[in-house]
């Protein structure tokens, strides 16, 4: 396709989707699918209008799928309710360490056995598809800052760590390959890979997030009044954490999310010592205030909560654009049954059990416990490591292989989730004793 015909394409769709945003909303699947529908039926299973390959463009890729987690890294982590409390943040740490761990090692053993993977082949693909998709799950996370839904709250928070927690797989996986140095007996992994990226990235994180909400508050109230441009600090913000973090070998997705927790915390908690209330700073609402309210008597803006809408909208416009990209990439032969065996251990066994084996022991409710088992949504996350592990030298054939058992699953997901996630959540998930 031309760069004419690329610019008709996606403007096309995203003005459908912005005029037609209502009448979607009100179908029984999510946009995704018509991304999807769209690039499959442009790309080469069927008219064959473009091809997008995921290996030889795998560096612009794994550029496109980390601007896209980050942002929606971001956006979940200042949607995080106010304050932190351990007792409630159990549940989502056990899904993204506990369960994250199991579902690797169910993938990995179905790999090696069922699908005649190496056993470093089988924990990386473990490792690409274990982590839940912050992305393209947004139908389950989170509607607003302050959501205290305590389903959405549980899959938000499980999404925003468990892009970060799957890191040290995935490196277990490349050094099971020789692509990567275990050190001897695997201790370099585990010191370096696990313990210190870990800690290291959720330090930076809060360091960062703290630091910033601080200072923007400094500038706020100051009695001369001084601008600051919320989108461009948390993008900042997320620049500058992530950038750290890298480049000392910690996990930048955690400290990412962990940023934006920080960040929103720190904010609300300088209000309320101010004496300022959360529904005043547009936090913790649904409904922003109203536009009557004096602007002289306006209390300063926060940035998890200005900032949150234009992050929003880039999360939307790379979801349109990957999951277009996703369809584009799809051959008719990559449905067989190792790609579509996976996809149903994956959702009909591996989520299920480890949700149910990382929640053990927790006050967790049973119907939480069935529908997160469900929703575990796999999408533009697992391509980035998937495309992240390829440019630290996976053999092509090995490379080809795990492309058509990736990009076959995250497709299912997205149709298997997209059609379900309304009307169960309609049966399922409403306050009792009201109608859908």
């Amino acid at each position: 396709m031309t760069n004419a015909l690329w610019f008709l394409l996606i403007g096309l769709l995203m003005l459908t989707r912005g005029l037609a945003s209502t009448s979607l909303e009100k179908l029984p699947f999510t946009s995704p699918i018509i991304y999807l529908a769209v690039g499959f039926l442009l790309g080469p299973a069927v008219a064959n209008i473009f091809y997008f390959d995921p290996l030889k463009q795998s560096a612009l890729l794994e550029l496109l799928t980390e601007a896209a987690v980050l942002i929606s890294l971001f956006s979940a982590g200042v949607k995080m309710p106010v304050p932190v409390d351990l007792a409630r943040w159990r549940p989502p740490l056990r899904l993204a360490w506990v369960s994250m761990i199991v579902t690797v090692a169910l993938i990995t053993v179905f790999s090696y056995f069922m699908l005649g993977l190496p056993l470093g082949a089988g924990i990386l693909l473990g490792a690409v598809l274990a982590p839940t998709d912050p992305v393209l799950a947004t139908d389950v996370q989170s509607r607003y800052p302050g959501d205290n839904d305590q389903l959405r709250f549980t899959l938000t928070c499980e999404a925003g760590m468990n892009d970060g927690t799957a890191f040290p797989f995935v490196m277990l996986g490349l050094g099971l390959l020789g692509l990567h140095d275990l050190g001897e007996f695997g201790w370099r992994w585990i010191l370096i890979d696990v313990v210190w990226a870990t800690t290291a990235a959720v330090a930076i994180g809060v360091t960062g997030g703290l630091l910033i909400a601080r200072i923007v508050w400094k500038l706020r109230t100051q009695a001369q009044k001084h601008d600051v441009l919320d989108d461009l600090v948390g993008l900042g913000l997320i620049a500058i954490v992530y950038g750290l973090s890298v480049y000392v070998n910690a996990w930048g997705f955690l400290a990412v999310f962990f940023a934006a927790v920080a960040l929103r915390q720190t904010e609300l908690s300088l209000a309320r010592d101010a004496g300022i209330k959360p529904e005043q700073l547009n936090a913790d609402v649904a409904e922003p205030i109203g536009p009557d309210v004096d602007a002289d008597a306006m209390p300063p803006a926060i940035v998890s909560a200005e900032a949150l809408v234009f992050k929003e909208h880039l999360e939307r416009l790379s979801e349109l654009m990957l999951v277009l990209l996703l369809g584009g990439m799809l051959f008719m032969d990559f449905w067989n049954w190792r790609t579509a065996g996976l996809a149903a251990f994956l959702f009909v066994v591996a989520r299920p059990l480890s949700v149910i084996i990382g929640l053990i022991g927790t006050d967790t409710s049973w119907r939480i416990r069935w529908i997160s088992g469900w929703f575990g949504v796999r999408g533009i996350g697992s391509l980035y490591y998937l495309m992240y592990a390829i440019q630290h030298g996976l053999a092509d054939d090995l490379a080809r292989d795990l492309i058509q058992l990736t990009l076959v699953v995250i497709t299912l997901s997205i149709l298997a989730h997209g059609t379900t996630v309304k009307p169960l959540l309609n049966r399922l998930w409403r306050p009792r004793g009201k109608p859908a």
